[in-house]
Formats: C-alpha cells, sequence, structure tokens
C-alpha cells in the first residue's frame, strides 16, 4: 500500500489508581497515536496505533523517542512497508505502526478474522492483583473472586515476603489448585541468593508459575534456577531488548525456562510475538500473551494478536488488561463476561461499559 501518510498524535491517560510494582508505580500513561491515510485512496478510512513505551521499562525508551518515531513514519510513508529489520530495536514504534497499518488494511477494528473478532469465542484471563499495602492487596482478592477468576495473578515484591505468603495462604485456604488457578510476578524483585528458598515456599502452595523471580541479565543464576525449580519460571523482563534472532536463540537455549511472557507492546507487535512463540515451540516452552498497560486502542490489538496467535480454543488464561484501570479510556469492543474477553462483533461499549 504506497502513498501514505501519516500523522503522530499523543493523549493523556490518568491512572484511577497508582499501578505499582517493585520497580515504582505509574499514575499516568502518555501515548503516541499514530494515524496512517492512504493518499492514493482518500476515500478509506486512516488506520490508527498506538505507540507507548513503559518509561522505566522498554528497550526502545528514549528522550527522543518521537523523532525517532518521525523518521520510520516518514520511511513508511516513502514506501508503504514497515522497515522491519531496522525496527526490531524499537519494538513499541513497530507495534503502533503495524497496528495502525492492519487498520487501514481491514477498514475495521476487526485487525485479524478470528472466532474472536467474529463473537464466536472468548479468551479467559487473569484477574490481575496490583501491588498495594495488605488490606489494598486482599480487598483487590476479594473483589476478583466474586467476579468469578478461575486464575489470580498477584504482583509481588511491594510487601515483605511472609505478608505476601499470608495473602496467598488465604487464597489457598479457601480454593485448591485445582480450583483456582494463582500465578506470581515478582518483577525480578528477589535477591539471587534468596530466590530457591522462596520459589520452594511458594510451590508449596500451589502456584502455576512466577515471572521474573530475578533481575534480567543474569542468565547463568536464572538457567540454574529454572534448572533446579520447584515450580515453572516465566521469563518476562529477560525479554526486553532482545530483538536479533540469533541472541533470542541463544537466551532460551541457555536459560531453558518454562514459559516465556509475550508483550506485543515491547517485543515488536505481532511480527515479534509471533517470532518469539515460534521459537519457544521448538524448545518445549509454553508461552501467554499479556498486555502492558495500553489504552483500548492498542489492548484491542493486543487482545486480537492473542486470539490470531493461538486458534480458536484459547483455554490457558492469558494476561489482558480490562482497561478499566484508566479515569478515560477510547470506545471499545472488548467486553468481560467473568474472567473471559469478547470482542463486540456488532458495535462499540463505551469504556465504562467494559
Amino acid at each position: 500500500m504506497n502513498k501514505l501518510s501519516v500523522d503522530i498524535g499523543h493523549i493523556s491517560l490518568t491512572f484511577k489508581q497508582e499501578a505499582k510494582t517493585s520497580r515504582g508505580s505509574y499514575k499516568v500513561r502518555e501515548p503516541f497515536i499514530v494515524t496512517i491515510e492512504s493518499l492514493e485512496h482518500p476515500e478509506l478510512k486512516p488506520g490508527r496505533g498506538e505507540c507507548a513505551p513503559l518509561w522505566d521499562l522498554s528497550c526502545d525508551a528514549t528522550e527522543d523517542y518521537k523523532s525517532i518515531l518521525q523518521i520510520f513514519t516518514d520511511m513508511l510513508s516513502a514506501t508503504g512497508e514497515l522497515p522491519t529489520d531496522l525496527m526490531r530495536p524499537y519494538p513499541s514504534m513497530y507495534f503502533g505502526l503495524e497496528t495502525a497499518l492492519q487498520n487501514l488494511r481491514t477498514q475495521s477494528d476487526v485487525l485479524y478474522n478470528t472466532p474472536f473478532t467474529r463473537g464466536r469465542a472468548g479468551i479467559p484471563i487473569n484477574g490481575l492483583i496490583w501491588m498495594g499495602t495488605f488490606d489494598e492487596m486482599k480487598q483487590r482478592i476479594e473483589e476478583k473472586l466474586e467476579q468469578g477468576f478461575a486464575c489470580i495473578k498477584l504482583k509481588i515484591g511491594a510487601l515483605d515476603f511472609d505478608s505476601e505468603m499470608r495473602l496467598i495462604k488465604m487464597i489457598r485456604d479457601r480454593y485448591t489448585p485445582e480450583e483456582l488457578q494463582l500465578r506470581v510476578d515478582a518483577n525480578g524483585a528477589f535477591k539471587v541468593n534468596e530466590a530457591p528458598a522462596r520459589l520452594e515456599a511458594l510451590a508449596k502452595m500451589g502456584i502455576h508459575s512466577i515471572e521474573q523471580p530475578i533481575r534480567q541479565r543474569h542468565w547463568k543464576e536464572m538457567a540454574e534456577l529454572c534448572r533446579n525449580t520447584p515450580l515453572p519460571i516465566a521469563l518476562d523482563e529477560e525479554l526486553i531488548g532482545v530483538y536479533l534472532k540469533e541472541k533470542k536463540e541463544e537466551m532460551l537455549d541457555t536459560i531453558k525456562p518454562q514459559y516465556l511472557v509475550l508483550k506485543p507492546m515491547l517485543h515488536g507487535g505481532y511480527f515479534g510475538v509471533r517470532e518469539w512463540d515460534e521459537m519457544a515451540r521448538q524448545r518445549g516452552i509454553g508461552t501467554w500473551v499479556t498486555s502492558a498497560l495500553e489504552s483500548n486502542i492498542g489492548l484491542n490489538a493486543v487482545a486480537q494478536i492473542a486470539a490470531e496467535l493461538y486458534g480458536p480454543d484459547i483455554t490457558f488464561p492469558q494476561g489482558l488488561g480490562t482497561g478499566q484501570l484508566f479515569e478515560k479510556n477510547s470506545e471499545s469492543r472488548l467486553w468481560l463476561k467473568g474472567d473471559t474477553m469478547w470482542f463486540d462483533a456488532i458495535g462499540f461499549r463505551t469504556y465504562d461499559q467494559f
């Protein structure tokens, strides 16, 4: 699709409550919104995509982000194609431009034709419990259980470990591992020397898996943990900034994790997560897709990528957000019934109906 015009806009989203992790807190998200128009066919509706790096996490979160994005939009305007190899180090830019191009091509919020976007299949998701005080996290857990989630994911590392174990025990006293799947995400909070004992303690509580127990870029130590772990380990931050195919293969063959957490915003859209997933499948490593605090524009794309990647029979809960974290959001065709996300094949639901 040649002769394109690309505009870079900007929006601001305020969190209803601080989104806390072991690395810090988020109060505001300020994604760039790219809009692509066809100059050859001005009658076509523009395509939109979201470029939203996490500023303390994404490998392409730089002070000159917009000027670099402008270089790629100029190249896209001139050629009608994404410069894939050049954009590998800039995954959030690739994700946004990939989404906008696909939106322009399909002329619809249906980016990929799947049973999900036809309204015939839903995607099970986990209920995410953000960090907070003991009482705050306890209340959030109760809310997710009342909503009927069969899988809950707790972000840990902000409280002392004994308090977090008390929260987990509170859940396990009521629900067995067969009744409720529990995942935890440490965001690299454990020290290397304390990680084995903590993994043992978590395993006794019937935890399904733990994401990123120690900080990334300690391949030798992470490999040792994965080799001897009593519960499955999922790599998350470890994947960030690893964009060359040879380096991806080297990392997977060195660490040999049980799972990968795939984030289109951090790993280069559908192109990037598909590449990771193919390598993982070849090595018997499981994967799931997770959102990364996108607006509803990006979240729509992430959900559809998950549906396209895994097919119509997704039974493994994905880590998809619900668009309810922000004070205001764009309208969405995604909606929840219990712990299952659906796509409204008929029309839009506004964010406060999400």
